[in-house]
């Protein structure tokens, strides 16, 4: 089941919200628990005892990496010796817990069947819980049903964001539910959901057109115009997701953190990523890239550093080649980016850094360069994505290409383009901070949500793209 369905939005959300708000405050963890587990089952029930036995597993892991050492006087050797060897001890089941987590992972990932929902998800807080616990960064959680709450919340069970323990934790404990965060999640869901059904889907219908008439057959405009839409697509389809996931969280009284901040108006590859899937980021910066030293030890280890992280996410997001390309194409453009960067400001002209004083160009390079990154992780035949990129930039064959097929297209999505690329900026951010409790904003967000939901009768829904990474 995904949010934008007809079972979720008409059946299963109004009335676990029904059951939800009578059910008494100090159960409530039960019904959040309960209703997240019919979540999944109703979209992927062989895949529940899997989830079950990671919560049941990790609980009593985290359980025992959480224990501390209770002795009235630490002063003794042998007390001491005790404490070190718990320490030990401690570490090698960190161990063994992470690399069963992780091996879990990566023999789905290898597998080349389509993944357990939400699994790249789950598994990544289970392990920054434990890694936090065994460094005494986060309590170990002593409730069960808690613990299997923030494993399971279906707000972002199924594609994110990656949220810490320390993030939730006193929500999970006492949160408030209230009126006004029920509003107020209810708008933020409705946006999420207009980005996903008016403009991820129909934007990602050009990329099915392209993908439909063959690489071979599409000019290098066409090409190009394709690239640009699953750009928007999987950029709406993500951030629409996660600003729903946003909402349904608010409207129980969590607070989870904000995964996108318009990136494409940054001005570079890195910028980008830095407002790109951000928990995901700050899980990689905060796991392994500091953990190996981060920037602190020259230039070439930070150089090394960051082709491990970016190496990790490309297999994170699948077993297949052209993902650890991608990854590797990443790596390679911010590498290049902190070289040209570094030598235009220790190179200032009339005093300062022309780095800063370029202003139109960074955003253009960004646009040009993201849709050709996207397309080595849209395209999963290494083969096909050569022929795709030949075309992009004129290198490859043509096979009977239609005449001005990128004219027709640009007939059809131009309007769409255009209010893609509004809604890449902050406009549509700061007018709803502006207006969002305005009798007029309420009454348009309602409309807006009852057009996103006859649309999806009309047209039917389509699954998220990252429902299955």
């Amino acid at each position: 089941m995904v949010f934008s369905s007809i079972e979720f939005l008409l059946f299963f959300l109004p009335f676990f919200f029904i059951l939800y708000g009578v059910t008494p405050k100090r159960c409530k963890n039960i019904t959040l628990l309960a209703g997240s587990l019919v979540f999944y089952t109703l979209g992927e029930a062989r895949y529940l005892p899997l989830l079950l036995a990671s919560v049941v597993v990790n609980y009593f892991v985290g359980r025992f990496l959480g224990a501390g050492v209770n002795y009235k006087n630490k002063r003794s050797a042998e007390l001491r010796y005790r404490e070190a060897n718990r320490r030990e001890w401690r570490k090698a089941v960190l161990f063994f817990a992470l690399a069963g987590n992780l091996g879990t992972l990566l023999l789905f990932k290898t597998s080349g069947e389509i993944l357990p929902l939400g699994l790249s998800f789950y598994t990544f807080q289970i392990m920054s819980y434990l890694i936090d616990v065994c460094r005494g960064e986060a309590p170990a959680e002593r409730s069960f049903v808690r613990f299997a709450v923030y494993i399971t919340m279906f707000p972002k069970l199924v594609s994110g964001p990656i949220v810490s323990y320390g993030e939730v934790s006193e929500a999970l404990e006492n949160r408030h539910l209230s009126w006004r965060n029920v509003q107020h999640g209810l708008k933020l869901f409705t946006l999420g959901l207009a980005a996903k059904v008016l403009l991820a889907d129909r934007i990602g219908l050009l990329w099915n057109d392209v993908q439909v008439r063959g690489f071979e057959s599409i000019s290098t405009p066409l090409a190009w115009l394709g690239a640009f839409a699953y750009s928007m697509k999987i950029y709406f389809d993500f951030s629409g997701y996660s600003l729903m996931a946003m909402g349904l969280g608010g409207m129980m009284g969590f607070s989870l953190p904000d995964n996108f901040r318009t990136p494409y108006m940054a001005r570079s590859v890195r910028d980008f990523y830095r407002r790109w899937h951000i928990t995901l980021g700050r899980w990689f910066c905060e796991y392994v890239y500091i953990p190996l030293g981060g920037n602190r030890r020259g230039e070439l280890c930070t150089v090394r550093n960051l082709l491990i992280v970016w190496a990790l996410t490309g297999l994170w997001h699948g077993g297949k080649g052209n993902f650890l390309l991608w990854g590797i194409l990443l790596w390679a453009l911010i590498v290049m980016e902190r070289q040209v960067q570094t030598f235009l400001e220790r190179h200032p002209v009339g005093g300062e850094s022309i780095w800063k004083q370029l202003t139109v160009f960074p955003h253009l390079y960004l646009w040009a360069v993201i849709p050709v990154t996207w397309m080595c992780f849209a395209i999963t035949d290494v083969r096909e994505l050569a022929v795709y990129l030949g075309r992009m930039f004129g290198a490859a064959p043509r096979y009977m290409v239609f005449q001005n097929d990128w004219g027709r297209a640009l007939h059809t999505y131009g309007g769409l383009f255009v209010l893609c690329i509004l809604a890449c900026t902050p406009v549509i951010r700061r007018l709803y901070r502006r207006f969002r409790d305005s009798m007029v904003a309420n009454v348009a967000l309602a409309a807006l949500f009852w057009f996103c939901v006859w649309r999806i009768m009309v047209e039917g829904n389509n699954p998220f793209l990252y429902s299955n990474f």
